[in-house]
Formats: C-alpha cells, sequence, structure tokens
C-alpha cells in the first residue's frame, strides 16, 4: 500500500478489492454461475424497470447530495456571520465605553472653564496685578485649548467608528437572515429528495430490491473495472504525508457508521463531514462542503495523487472520499448506508485536490 506500513486495513482493502467492490482489470463482475441442477434455475437478470428505477433512485440521491451541500455551505457562512457579529458587539461595547469616557472629561473641561468665568485672555492680561503670572496662565490656557480640540476629534473619531461597527453589524445581520433561509430552503430540498427515495424503494419487493443491490453493485463494479483497465494504478506511487496518514487512519476508525446528511461525526457523517473531520483530526482543517474542498484546495493530477487525498466526484463536485491508497476509497456515500471502502473508480471521477499540498 502507498501509504505506508501494511496493517490491518491494508489486508481488509484486499479483501474487498476482490470480492466485493474494487474488481481487478478483466475480471468479470460476478461469480461464475453453477451447473443448475433439476430443482434449481439460474436467477434471471433485472429487468429493465429495475434498471430505470437504480437510474431515478440515483439522480434523487445525488440531487440530494447537492441540496446538502447547499445546506453545509449556509449553515457554515451562518455560524461565520455569528462570530462576526458577536466581535462587532465586543467593539461596539468597547467603543461606548470609551465614548461615555471621552464624555466625562469634555464635561470636566467645560466646568473649569465656567469655573475661571471665560473670560479671554486679553481681557485677564489687562485688569490683572500680575501681568506675569497672566502670561503664564494664557500658556497653560494654550495647553488646554489643544487639549480640548485634541478631545472633540476622539469624540468625532469614536462616534463615526461606532456609527461604522452598527452598520457592519446592521449587514451581517441581513446575511444572517438570508443564510437562514437558504439553509431552511436547502434542508427542505434534502428531506424531499431522500422522502422520494424511500418512497420509490419501499414499493420494491424483497426480490426487487436485492435485484436492485445487485445492479449497483453491477455498475460501481464495471466503472471501478473501466478505470483500473486504463492501467492508472500503475502510475500512482505516492506516498502519504505524516498528516495524510493521520487522515486516512481517522477515516479508517468510522467505518461502519451511518451516513447521515449533514452530519459530521462523531456518530454519523455525511461525505464532505467525514473528509473534513479526518483532516481536522489530522491538525489541517480544510473547508466543510466537498464543492468548497473543490474549489479552495490544491488540484492533484490523478496519476500523482497520494493516500489522504480527496477524489471529487462528479461535474458538480458533489460528492467527496478519501483515498487510501490500491484504488480504494472511504467514502460517506448516501441516506441508507454507512462508511465504508469503495473503489476509486466507482463513480465518475471530476479531480482531486491535496489538502496538505
Amino acid at each position: 500500500m502507498g501509504w505506508g506500513k501494511r496493517s490491518v486495513l491494508s489486508a481488509a482493502v484486499t479483501v474487498v478489492c476482490a470480492v466485493t467492490v474494487l474488481g481487478v482489470p478483466g475480471t468479470a463482475f460476478a461469480a461464475p454461475t453453477p451447473t443448475p441442477s433439476p430443482s434449481t434455475s439460474p436467477t434471471p437478470p433485472p429487468s429493465k424497470d429495475l434498471e430505470k428505477v437504480r437510474e431515478k433512485l440515483d439522480k434523487l440521491y445525488h440531487d440530494a447530495a447537492v441540496a446538502t451541500d447547499a445546506y453545509n455551505a449556509a449553515e457554515e457562512k451562518a455560524k461565520q456571520q455569528s462570530a462576526e457579529i458577536v466581535e462587532l458587539a465586543k467593539k461596539i461595547d468597547q467603543g461606548q465605553q470609551r465614548l461615555a469616557r471621552l464624555k466625562d472629561q469634555a464635561g470636566a473641561t467645560a466646568r473649569a472653564q465656567y469655573r475661571t468665568g471665560g473670560i479671554p485672555p486679553t481681557a485677564q492680561f489687562l485688569l490683572s496685578n500680575d501681568p506675569g503670572q497672566v502670561l503664564d496662565g494664557a500658556g497653560l490656557a494654550l495647553q488646554g485649548q489643544r487639549a480640548a480640540r485634541s478631545l472633540i476629534s476622539e469624540l468625532t473619531s469614536t462616534q463615526t467608528q461606532l456609527q461604522g461597527y452598527a452598520d457592519d453589524a446592521a449587514a451581517q445581520w441581513k446575511k444572517l437572515d438570508a443564510d437562514r433561509t437558504a439553509k431552511a430552503a436547502a434542508q427542505k430540498k434534502v428531506q424531499q429528495q431522500i422522502d422520494a427515495a424511500k418512497k420509490l424503494e419501499s414499493q420494491l419487493e424483497k426480490k426487487e430490491q436485492q435485484e436492485l443491490d445487485q445492479l449497483e453493485q453491477q455498475a460501481a463494479l464495471k466503472a471501478q473495472t473501466d478505470w483500473l483497465d486504463t492501467g492508472i494504478l500503475k502510475r500512482i506511487h505516492g506516498k502519504a504525508s505524516a498528516q495524510g496518514e493521520k487522515a486516512v487512519a481517522f477515516a479508517t476508525a468510522q467505518l461502519g457508521k451511518p451516513y447521515v446528511w449533514g452530519a459530521e461525526g462523531p456518530q454519523s457523517y455525511d461525505c464532505s463531514g467525514l473528509t473534513s473531520q479526518a483532516w481536522a483530526a489530522a491538525g489541517h482543517p480544510i473547508p466543510r462542503t466537498s464543492q468548497e474542498q473543490w474549489q479552495q484546495l490544491k488540484h492533484i493530477d490523478v496519476q500523482d495523487m497520494r493516500p489522504g487525498d480527496l477524489i471529487i466526484y462528479f461535474d458538480d463536485a458533489s460528492h467527496v472520499a478519501l483515498y487510501i491508497g490500491d484504488g480504494a476509497i472511504i467514502q460517506a456515500p448516501r441516506p441508507g448506508r454507512t462508511v465504508t471502502i469503495a473503489g476509486a473508480g466507482s463513480m465518475p471521477i471530476l479531480g482531486v485536490v491535496r489538502p496538505d499540498a
């Protein structure tokens, strides 16, 4: 395996590759059909109607994945905006305290001027018995005037700054409200797609459900074998980084946990929830959604990928999985499934990104 020490996972991947998901170039997609006995007959191939059902289910779950990404993105934005509003509130509070102190100083200055009678310096010089003392006082008065002008300037600046903070907070509240609305709309769409898929599956008889599962497995096996037949694995020799090994180890520990849309652990995950948490556990936080991971992380050629890299799937970057080596991935596939090992080429690959490039 390309990511270092061969472990229990390596053996597990080998078994999975051989008998369930990964396949090898040129292999058939089903075990040889045994010679039927008089009391048994070969299982008939799935009907074309079931193939249409599979295609419809694929579309429903794909649309649910797209909506899930939109939900996760809106949630992340809402979290960020809430944090910014909290910071603005702290700045506003600090500014108000500063403004109160400046107003107290301005009031003290005004009271002092009132006590002196507010007589202009020239009049004080003419009426005084000690002109030298008046001149000394005039110097102090000039300093006082400068201090007063500085105080007024600081008051004005603080008031302007406070108004700016208040305007920013109001704008963030509007964005927060808009993203909450977007989040609710995405949540509704996710649930609609999943409910429609469950309803469609519930209409199938047990035998049809088994045949549908067989169709799904065959489609994944064919895609994986076609990918392997290109000879791609002969060109992939990357070794995992230390952080990549940690990300793979984290993802491996999540095997068997259920897919739940919008979840990021520790008991359940969606696809990007798993990959983002795996890299967070490796000490390298990455964006939350598969689309953001595709947009923001460094793109890598498929032949240069190494364990720990993320494979992005479908033209709209609606699915992501963690590459673990030997042509395999760990993924949280869709509702009704669990975190599992699958073939890296079992779905249409958009590209590969590297979190710790």
